[in-house]
């Protein structure tokens, strides 16, 4: 047998080669770099990343990306198995979701194989009460269509608009007699969904149930550089992670791999919709090749057959960016032709989708689809304010931040942590390597860094301190692009900012690093994500503050917007309050607070029912112009079932106050939140290995905003 490409499923008959008793299987790997080079030699393939990585079926970032390393590793990285049967087994079986006001019925198509017609017949159940089972013989062909209908129906939802009810669809296939030749389960859930393109009066949006919805989220990567040490825990996790922050959309992006089932699984049953990338991105493709179509599409079935019952799944996309590599006459020395362009994203994936999930949402690409992906923050130095002049369904935008200090100091000695860009640092930043051109040492991007640390903040005391600037850098860029976006809807109609995870421990964009710890990022992105947002947009040469208050609700609330405007010690300057009607899944202005001092602190809050659902603090000016007074920042401690809660109290305003420990990792509720003397917050911290109250005390540090310049 041979195998060349590590995305399909491949399936061979030995039968003839069998014998009695012990046998083996050899596997041989050829180094696929002299592949790309020789096949690079014949023709040159246009691209951002490895040259000659288009040409093989391989993870794209195996090849080094911006945010990892170059790993080409090779190995056998999924189950082998002996498959035997006597007669007939399930080839394939495809559930098709017919939805109407009466409810969903149910279309399974089974095909058996070998096609034995007339001689064995499937059976379907549901596991409801409410549906029984039905039977049909297979046609020619090994075909046979049944139905099932559903009455009332429990539809799924993504996470914030419903639950997420799974049904398990039972496949069996019978002899003549009625004995059991095969059988299979697929796990769904009762949903539409819909892409709306994009027109001239109209974003892209997504649509599931009838309902269109705000995507919130964020681009995930593989999230290790070898494929088998990822485990399900850990997928689950990071799948617990999104929703915990409030997310309901996660893109799959087109250099990784397919995922596990494990994966798709979490997403099914915590309502995280998937934007699902063909793996494709940032090169060129030999689509001119007719062998490699046809290995395409093969690989297309096999991922549609395998993932297509998933509910979460939103869109199936056929990749990332190329659209910006081509050309619509002819193959450049940057770009390819349209024509192979579409007869690679157009024709050959979208053909297999319509064929093996003809139900599925398919786009030839992104952006090609509407959506937007913004890079001039990070790659042409604009200021994060450039975000509000972008519209639309964002589904790529970013900054890059150093990971928490533990992790800093898994990949480095002592001596490395001296200065903020040390050669062993800069080199766990990948962002100039091999990638746009760029070829340097990674100080270009930590130039970046800091300098956009000296453009908002003060001058760092340490390099722990430059550390977390960069973190809080990172959340408050992103958070500006984020509240915008909501606060316009439905002008705009999604935010999916880059990234999610790491690859490696190292600097990135992501929110959560490589080994699960949450930056900054992640515990802003729980409040700029809330259900219901309170947040103001600032004009500091007006002085006027415009407080907006966005809802994702199903339904409409009613609740009390609450603001103070203090100077930078704390001391009230204005407060005010009204009554608000808060109607679903809109975004309306709701106040103007005028003639603002530039230094002021606005404090905003809304409740509902008394509870506070989303605060927010706004300033006029950067916050290296804010004369931040010692807040007196202290911590309570009571211990609670294994864990522990920590109350925060200020005499001043201390602005993103954070907890850490010394030595262990933790979970924690919350983090990066302001404090002052009338508002003190409560986290709870769940270390990840038992501590008593004293050592949990002595491990506990405190520190905000003021506690990292130099005074």
């Amino acid at each position: 047998a041979h195998t060349d490409n590590m995305f399909r499923t491949y399936e061979f008959d030995v039968k003839r080669v069998l014998k009695e008793g012990t046998n083996s299987i050899e596997v041989k790997f050829d180094s696929v770099v002299p592949f790309v080079a020789a096949k690079e030699k014949q023709r040159r393939l246009p691209t951002w990343a490895y040259p000659g990585a288009g040409y093989v079926r391989k993870v794209p970032c195996h090849f080094g990306w911006d945010w990892g390393p170059t790993l080409i590793s090779c190995g056998i990285w999924k189950p082998i198995s002996l498959v035997a049967f006597d007669k007939s087994r399930l080839d394939d079986v495809l559930i098709l979701q017919d939805h109407s006001p009466q409810g969903v019925a149910l279309r399974v198509q089974a095909a058996a194989a070998p096609a034995t017609a007339g001689k064995v017949k499937a059976t379907v159940s549901f596991d409801s009460k409410e549906v029984g089972s039905t039977e049909a013989a297979l046609a020619e062909g090994g075909q046979a269509e049944l139905s099932l209908a559903i009455n009332n129906p429990k539809l799924w939802w993504p996470a914030g608009m419903g639950a997420q009810p799974l049904y398990t669809v039972k496949v069996d296939l019978l002899d003549e007699a009625g004995n059991l030749l095969d059988t299979t389960t697929k796990r769904i859930g009762l949903r539409t969904f819909q892409v709306l393109q994009k027109t001239k009066d109209r974003p892209m949006q997504m649509v599931v149930n009838g309902v269109p919805f705000f995507a919130k989220g964020a681009n995930w990567i593989p999230s290790d550089s070898f494929a088998t040490r990822v485990t399900k825990d850990k997928l689950r996790r990071y799948v617990a992670d999104a929703v915990a922050c409030n997310m309901n959309t996660i893109r799959f992006w087109g250099g990784g791999f397919y995922e596990e089932d494990d994966l798709y699984d979490a997403c099914d049953e915590l309502g995280i919709c998937v934007w699902q990338d063909f793996k494709f991105a940032c090169s060129t493709y030999p689509s001119f090749d007719q062998a490699f179509l046809k290995n395409v599409k093969l690989e297309a079935r096999d991922n549609l057959k395998r993932l297509r019952h998933h509910p979460c799944i939103a869109v199936w996309c056929g990749n990332n960016e190329i659209m910006l590599m081509r050309n619509k006459e002819k193959w450049t020395d940057t770009q390819m032709s349209e024509a192979d362009y579409n007869k690679l994203f157009r024709d050959a994936l979208g053909g297999e989708v319509h064929r093996w999930a003809p139900q599925s949402e398919y786009v030839t690409g992104s952006p090609d689809c509407g959506d937007v992906h913004y890079w001039d923050v990070w790659h042409g130095d604009k200021p994060f304010e450039a975000y509000h002049g972008i519209h639309g369904f964002v589904s790529e935008f970013g900054f890059q931040a150093f990971p928490v200090p533990k992790t800093v100091a898994a990949f480095t000695e002592p001596g490395d942590r001296t200065k903020a860009d040390s050669p062993m640092i800069r080199y766990h930043e990948r962002g100039t390597r091999m990638y746009l051109g760029f070829k340097d040492d990674g100080s270009r991007p930590m130039k970046k860094i800091l300098s956009t640390i000296d453009r908002e903040f003060r001058k760092p005391k340490d390099v722990e301190s430059t550390i977390w600037l960069s973190q809080i850098v990172q959340g408050c860029g992103i958070k500006c692009g984020a509240e915008g976006w909501r606060r316009e809807m439905p002008r705009s109609t999604g935010c999916v900012y880059w990234q999610f995870n790491d690859v490696w421990p190292g600097l990135s964009w992501s929110s959560i690093d490589y080994f699960g710890r949450w930056k900054a990022l992640q515990f802003m992105a729980k409040r700029f994500y809330a259900p219901v947002l309170v947040s103001g947009i600032e004009d500091p040469k007006t002085g006027i503050v415009s407080v907006y208050v966005t809802s994702d609700l199903m339904q409409d609330a009613k609740g009390k917007l609450t603001w103070t405007v203090t100077d930078a010690a704390g001391k009230t300057l204005s407060d005010g309050s009204k009554d608000l009607d808060i109607p679903a899944r809109k975004s309306q202005q709701v106040q103007s607070l005028e003639k603002l001092p530039k230094d002021s602190l606005v404090w905003l809050k809304v409740e509902i029912d008394g509870q506070t659902v989303s605060d927010n603090l706004v300033t006029l000016v950067r916050p290296k112009e804010l004369n931040l007074i010692d807040a007196k920042l202290s911590a309570d401690v009571a211990e609670k079932d294994g864990a522990f809660l920590v109350t925060l109290k200020a005499e001043h305003p201390a602005l993103w106050a954070w907890l850490d420990l010394d030595g262990v990792d933790a979970q924690y509720s919350d983090n990066f939140v302001h404090v002052t003397k009338d508002w003190s917050p409560t986290i709870k911290v769940t270390p990840a290995k038992p501590l008593s109250k004293a050592e949990f005390e002595k491990a506990l540090r405190v520190r905000s905003l003021y506690d990292t310049y130099e005074h």
